[in-house]
């Protein structure tokens, strides 16, 4: 009797390991431009494995649309901005960014990056309050059933969505300055003494000055510092919700943080069990390298040159391919780089390198 309920037993296990998964229904709220494109490339893949994917996407997105040659599904629900308002805002922020804010004393920088991103702040919040106060919309969503929500944690308001359909939350994140989404939302820690705050410019191997500067980078960050507007965030979502909370209470019901780049990259430091590095999974795969015609052949063959030369010619202003051809100072003056194509039928390439 012993032992047939050991079989019996040992072939439940068995066909646990060999019964095919389900697929799930997944509730996007995404970010737009990069966030969108490392976002998508994830979309596609659960779409091909058999999940349903359904982005929720404003009348005012830019990139977030519906597209003819995907089958990811969009819910857009209109809002009282335009698409032009997105646009100017983002255009705002990088010139901003780019050409007025000074770089050099780090408190005239973080100071005017924060009110850039109290703008952008604002402009998410008028989003989410036109996805969530919309009656219709939420309607479908609860009757969808959504088996989890994906959202980008620089974008605020997924996880309003996943506590109002009651559904697990797995957020997509780079970094968030001076890493407050990760140690206040995440419960992660980032010892001042040998892990520099991000944007810091610092590295892991810091002098004694270099770690007080980090450590008045960590207080700025903590105490000065706001990633959003979190007064205008927690009051919302008290409405919302009907009860006091905050977006940082919110935000650390989050089940899984999936962090793109690669554990190796980053400084060492300590990390929970519930955030994953997910670095070049938004990567498709390389696709095969065409056939070559042969007339590229005779074009890399006349482009054999003398670095000497390429220096000469770069005091020549306005030629950007020439200036740039500085990139290479330690080349040997007599190396060149030929491509041979010797195996086109292949579709392959070769480097070789020669000496005249």
């Amino acid at each position: 009797m012993a032992t047939k309920l050991a079989s019996v037993l040992l072939l439940i296990q068995l066909s646990g390991y060999f019964s095919s998964g389900t697929c799930g229904k997944v509730l996007v709220w995404p970010t737009e431009y990069s966030h969108w494109m490392n976002m998508k490339t994830i979309l596609d893949e659960l779409v091909q494995r058999g999940h349903e994917v359904t982005v929720l996407a404003s009348s005012a997105s830019i990139l977030v649309h519906p597209s003819k040659t995907s089958a990811i599904k969009f819910e857009v629900y209109p809002t009282s901005l335009t698409t032009k308002d997105f646009e100017d805002l983002f255009m705002t922020v990088i010139n901003r960014v780019i050409y007025d804010i000074p770089k050099d004393v780090f408190w005239l920088y973080f100071p005017q990056m924060e009110k850039l991103m109290w703008q952008y702040s604002d402009f998410i919040r008028k989003l989410c309050k036109d996805a969530v106060l919309n009656k219709k919309l939420m309607t479908r969503l609860q009757e969808s059933k959504f088996d989890v929500v994906l959202a980008d944690a620089i974008g605020p308001c997924g996880e309003l969505l996943a506590e109002i359909l009651k559904t697990p939350l797995v957020y997509s994140l780079r970094f968030s300055p001076g890493y407050t989404l990760e140690k206040y939302s995440g419960g992660l820690l980032f010892p001042p003494s040998y892990v520099p705050v991000v944007m810091s410019e610092l590295s892991d191997q810091m002098t004694f000055m270099e770690r007080v500067k980090n450590m008045m980078y960590m207080l700025y960050f903590d105490f000065w510092f706001q990633t959003f507007n979190i007064k205008k965030w927690d009051q919302f979502y008290s409405e919302v919700l009907g009860r006091p909370t905050t977006l940082y209470e919110t935000m650390k019901k989050a089940d899984m943080w999936l962090i793109r780049t690669y554990w190796d990259f980053e400084f060492p430091r300590p990390f929970l069990p519930n955030f994953d590095f997910v670095g070049g999974l938004h990567c498709k795969p390389a696709k095969p390298l065409p056939k070559v015609n042969i007339f590229l052949f005779v074009v890399f063959c006349l482009f054999i040159v003398r670095v000497e030369a390429l220096h000469h010619y770069s005091s020549l202003k306005g030629t950007l391919f020439l200036t740039n051809i500085k990139v290479f100072p330690n080349i040997d003056s007599k190396t060149c780089l030929l491509v041979s194509f010797q195996h086109l039928n292949h579709s392959s390439l070769r480097s070789q390198s020669f000496t005249s």
